[in-house]
């Protein structure tokens, strides 16, 4: 079972970049590869177990259960339900932890799924580099101090 772990300090207070990441439904906002996102059976976007269904700006699809969230951990944990992926029992959290010293936010975003031996290498750099970092990265250029 690959395990994949990304980290970040980003300078801002994490209560404002928890303002940004904890909206289920807000991915466009602040991701750079989802065009659009929307939240299935009218369900709020901090209702465990809703489930986000959204659209790649390359075209793919993926739905998503949101299975945990906690405003006083500033984590949210979810599980993907559909994607062109091709990985299962897919469980990931994104976590902001604050950084006292300079009013910082230390920001981590792991995963553990199941996958095809071959699809491994492949999909630990995708999702490590090409998510995670990628999001991570323009979370800090939004914040951008």
């Amino acid at each position: 079972m690959p395990k994949i772990f990304i980290s970040t300090v980003i300078a801002a207070p994490a209560a404002e970049v928890w303002r940004v990441v904890r909206d289920f439904n807000g991915l466009p906002s602040w991701t750079p590869f989802v065009a659009e996102s929307r939240i299935e059976q009218g369900a709020k976007a901090d209702q465990i177990g809703c489930i986000r269904n959204f659209v790649l700006k390359d075209g793919g699809r993926i739905r998503e259960r949101l299975l945990a969230l906690s405003d006083y951990d500033l984590s949210c944990t979810y599980t993907i339900l559909e994607s062109p992926m091709g990985v299962s029992d897919y469980i990931a959290t994104l976590a902001l932890t604050p950084v006292t010293d300079g009013n910082a936010t230390f920001a981590s975003w792991q995963a553990e799924f199941d996958c095809a031996p071959e699809r491994e290498a492949a999909l630990v750099q995708q999702i490590g580099q090409g998510v995670f970092q990628a999001a991570f990265t323009a979370l800090k250029q939004r914040f951008g101090r």
